[in-house]
């Protein structure tokens, strides 16, 4: 079983490439929360495991992680834009 790990930074329009965003600025939002992004794997079809107390090593505050589990088809920058897709249009 493999288990994907996606950081908010990872989807954050205010982080720059080197600061750890994946995706494009077109599907990047301003500052995703776990709980966010949660919704949106569930809505993409994937189980989700949040966990509030991590600290991505590339910043300084702890916003959490969100694990995808059972996510084997997918990669990772497939799932990434789907979830980035999704919490878009929650948002909207």
């Amino acid at each position: 079983m493999v288990e994907n790990v996606i950081w908010p930074a990872a989807l954050d329009a205010n982080c720059s490439r080197s600061e750890g965003r994946r995706v494009s600025l077109e599907l990047a939002v301003e500052d995703p929360t776990v709980d966010e992004i949660a919704r949106a794997v569930k809505q993409v079809g994937y189980d989700a495991v949040i966990e509030r107390n991590k600290t991505y090593s590339r910043e300084y505050e702890p916003r959490g992680r969100v694990l995808v589990q059972n996510a084997d088809d997918a990669g990772k920058s497939d799932l990434l834009q789907a979830v980035a897709a999704y919490v878009g249009a929650l948002r909207a």
